[in-house]
Order: C-alpha cells, then structure tokens, then sequence
C-alpha cells in the first residue's frame, strides 16, 4: 500500500489515561492498520492535521462528573460529523460520548469490575455475526453507568446486571463500549475490533513493516545532509541495534558506533556482541574498555541509586570524549545522534491527562544515554519512535538482523550492577554471577522454553549461608534465579518451571560455580515487585 493510503487509513486514539491504551494501538496495528495515540485534550487543530478517518476514545480513571475530568476539546463532535469521522469510545470514552450529546451518566448501583458476561441485544457490525440473545466473556473496569441514551442512540448489548455494555448512533457514526476489547480477558474483543474497522468503517488494511522501511530510509536519507556524519552508543540490546543498522542502510559508513564495555556485562557479551555487529551487521563499531574507569567508582557504593547515577555519569563522560575525539579525526562535528526510543516510551512520557502534569514528550532518561553535555548540541535520530517492540524485531529482521539476537531477552542499562545488591566490586561477585547465570540461560535454551520466558537472569544474593560440600561444612554464597512472562513488561508474572528442570540447575549451579551452595526462585510477579531486583 502507498504510504499516502496509510495515512488516509489513520486510527487515533485519544488517551484518557487507562492502563490499556498502548494496548488499543498494538491491537489495531496487529490487524494491518495503522494506529497513533496522543493525548485525549489534544487541541482540535492537531486532531484535525492527522486527518484520521476513526478515533477511539480509550478509557480512564476518571468519572465523568468530576470537575477536572479530562475531555476532547470543544467543536470535536461537529469536527467529526462534518469529516463523516467514526468514533468508537471504550469505557470512560462511551461515557463521554452519552454525556456530551445529551445523555446521563451516573455512579452505577453495581460497580463492574473484572470478567463478566454480556448479552447481544441487538445484531449490528460490532459484534459481526452474533445473535440476539448471544452472550460472551469480557473485561469490565468502571463505576460509572449509562442509564439515559442521548437521542438517536441504541443499546446493542446489556451486562447481565442489566448495565448498558455497547451502544451505537449509525447515522452519526458514534459507538461505545463499556468494556475494554483490547485486553485478553476479552476473548472476543479483537474480532469485535476487526468487525468495528472493517466491517462498519470500511478501513483498509495495508500497513506493513517493509513500508515502514522503505519510508524511514528516506526521511533518513532526506534529514541528514550529504556531509553530515551521525554517531550512536549501541548498548548491545534489540532497539540501540536495529536503529543503527537502519541509520547504517541509509548513510553507510558517515554512522560511527561506540559500545561501551563497563566491566558490568554479562559472560562473554562484549565478544558475541561486536562479533554480532561486524561479521552480521558490518555496522562501524568502535569498541572501547571502560572496565577500570565504571568498577573503581562503583568501589564500595551499596545504595541502588547512587549506583546507576554513577554508571549513568560515566556512560556521559566516556560518550563525550568519543565525540571530541571523532571531531578532530573527522574535522567537523557530528551533527546527529541515534536513539532508539520507541512508541512505549513516547507514550509514557505523555502524562495522562487529569494527573495534573503537563503533556510533555520528553523522553526517559534511559533512552537518551543518560542526558548528553549541552555542548554537543546533537539533533536526534528516532527511526524507531512509532514502533512498538514487536514491530522493531519484525524490522530487523526485514534487514537481516539475526533471529538470535532479535530475540534476546531485555539487558538492564546499569549491567549486572543491578543485579548485585551492595558492592558489585567486593570479591569476586560478578565472576560469579556470569557463570551462574551462563548455566541459568543456556539450561533455558537447551530445555527450548527460552522464546517463552521474557526476561531471564541470575542474580547474586550477598549473603553466606551454610552448606555441605564434600563433607564439608562451607560458608558460600546464594544465587536467585529469576524468569518471567510478560507482553510489554509492564507487568509479569514468574515462569512455571519444571521441578526436574530446577532441580538439575539447581546441582550444576552449586557443583560449576566455586563460591555457591545454594539456589533459590524467585517467584513474585510484577507488581509488587519489579523485574529487576535494584
């Protein structure tokens, strides 16, 4: 598809502020089409520049009766009756939609919270071939209840408390639903989704990543001037990798790389990484050892914070004097920097609206290489920033990035820092800690369960506890180990693994790894605990 037709074919999303609204745009992209969310009280004048032919009103915290409750901005209802513009609106978003065209919403006598089942009232385009009197499964999340439809309106399912779960105005293309398709708990929902856009706004699905491809070569290709000279810190992870490798298709060797080995990298990485980057990826990397320079002033540091400060101060200071000294081999300044910033990140850097900060697109500090030295007055390269993780694989491996490292688990910035608790100096800790968790992730591989676990790691406990080893007592050290599900890694949940797979990792750890006699699980999902254990 042309990428003009895309845009024409454009789903926004306005944000409430749900939990489940990056999960809208994954849904809707998942189907070919392409889908972009910005704040819920954007100004109509930014609306309207995207030209959408659907919005999708998500859901929110908020009710609908509190002072500061968040809306569209004023004129959108005349905006999309005149641009014969389709609304959906889920959850808060229904509610905004009854109650700004006349309808009533009140605080429901029962709330609905969790699973429930609703009823087909009515047979339309949402619910496809369903019946009158057809129930399903889906995921509520609201106190807040229509009880008068706006003139022009018509339920087309209840709740089985009776609550209004879905309601449509065809003639003026408004449809609501009270409950969120987007999330799994609904079973039905990404068909009711597809019927929604397919069915009743005749979309066009089209939107693929080889034309994502083919368009950010060329706004690469049109942003940086034939002179210019781009550089980029690759972490060794997924997102730093396939936007240098983009860059790199693009403008060929004027991109200069620089991977950084903080002494804090897992067993063997710095070798398989830049092998990854050189033979595969014929990316122009410079590799430099900062081992002494990170470990001596992580020496004796115990507290979390302090520590990834530290490393993040030292990422600056080592990136600084790779760009000076590129300056004088180049003899002009590089005038760009790649970042591998993607969707989520955008998103989250958005505060939702209500929440009483400003919409702001500023992007986490840990995407930016800790915050970059004023003077180097870089401009950004984000070729990635409308993708979500999934779509980043799928665009490397377009490239030919290898599938093996597309699909590597997250690597934590800060390095195996965060995953000593205390000082990861003290003794021979972080030898330790590589060799247990080489055991822990090639026992996954071997075992094939590694593509099904998110993240999976080792971690170094900082404690002696007493053993048995050769008939002798020992004063050795622990090894958690941690592995987890996960879609995005917003939340987690720990991996089951087999009782026979531990037990027999559990007596390589304790017989290969000297200075260890005992391992343990960790079986917290997120939350309450992060994935990470600092």
């Amino acid at each position: 598809m042309d990428p003009q037709d895309v845009k024409s074919n454009l789903v926004l999303i306005l944000d409430f502020g749900s939990q489940y609204t990056h999960l809208i745009t994954r849904r809707i992209r998942a189907l070919n089409v392409f889908s972009l969310c910005i704040n819920g009280t954007s100004s109509l004048k930014s609306i309207a520049n995207l030209k959408p032919s659907v919005i999708i009103l998500s859901g929110g915290p908020h009710s609908v009766h509190a002072l500061d409750a968040p809306c569209f901005p004023s004129g959108f209802m005349e905006y999309v009756e005149t641009n014969k513009v389709h609304v959906l609106g889920i959850c808060y978003g229904l509610q905004l939609i009854v109650q700004k065209m006349g309808g009533v919403v009140r605080v429901g006598e029962k709330q609905e919270y969790g699973r429930m089942e609703i009823v087909v009232e009515k047979a339309c385009g949402l619910f496809g071939n369903r019946k009158v009197g057809d129930w399903q499964s889906v995921w509520m999340s609201h106190g807040d209840e229509t009880v008068n439809l706006p003139e022009g309106f018509e339920v087309v399912a209840r709740s089985k408390q009776g609550s209004v779960a879905a309601l449509e105005n065809r003639e003026k293309r408004l449809y609501g639903l009270q409950y969120h398709p987007e999330v799994t708990h609904s079973p039905e929902g990404m068909e009711t989704l597809r019927c929604f856009l397919f069915d009743i706004c005749g979309v066009t699905a089209g939107w693929k990543m080889e034309d994502v491809l083919e368009e950010e070569l060329k706004i690469i290709k049109d942003t940086v001037g034939p002179d210019d000279h781009v550089i980029c810190a690759l972490s060794g992870g997924v997102d730093s990798t396939v936007a240098a490798t983009l860059v790199h298709k693009a403008i060929g060797d004027r991109l200069h790389c620089a991977f950084v080995d903080n002494g804090l990298l897992r067993f063997k990485e710095r070798e398989r990484v830049m092998e990854t980057f050189e033979k595969d990826l014929h990316l122009p990397v410079t590799c430099i050892d900062a081992t002494e320079q990170f470990l001596s002033k992580l020496k004796g540091v115990t507290e979390p914070e302090k520590k990834r400060k530290i490393i993040g101060n030292e990422f600056i200071c080592i990136f600084d004097a790779y760009a000076h000294d590129l300056e004088k081999k180049l003899g002009k300044k590089p005038a760009y920097l790649v970042q591998g910033t993607l969707y989520p990140d955008v998103i989250e850097s958005c505060p939702p609206p209500g929440s009483g900060r400003t919409h702001s697109h500023t992007i986490k500090s840990h995407h930016n290489v800790g915050g970059l030295p004023k003077d180097m007055k870089l401009k950004l390269i984000e070729p990635l920033k409308l993708l979500f993780k999934d779509e980043v694989r799928e665009l490397g491996r377009i490239m030919g990035v290898p599938v093996s490292f597309l699909k590597r688990h997250p690597f934590p910035g800060p390095g195996l820092a965060v995953r000593v608790p205390g000082d990861v100096t003290e003794g021979n800790r972080l030898d330790i800690l590589r060799k247990a968790d080489e055991i822990f992730i090639q026992a996954i591989k071997d075992a094939g369960i590694y593509d099904s676990i998110w993240q999976a790691f080792a971690v170094f406990m900082p404690v002696l506890t007493v053993g048995v080893q050769g008939d002798q007592r020992t004063h050795s050290y622990a090894i958690a180990l941690r592995a987890v599900t996960s879609q995005d890694g917003m939340t987690a949940d720990w991996y089951y693994f087999d009782y026979k797979f531990l037990a027999d990792l559990s007596t390589r750890i304790c017989n290969e790894v000297q200075g260890v006699n005992r391992v343990l699980l960790d079986i917290t999902s997120k939350p309450p605990a992060t994935i990470e254990w600092e």
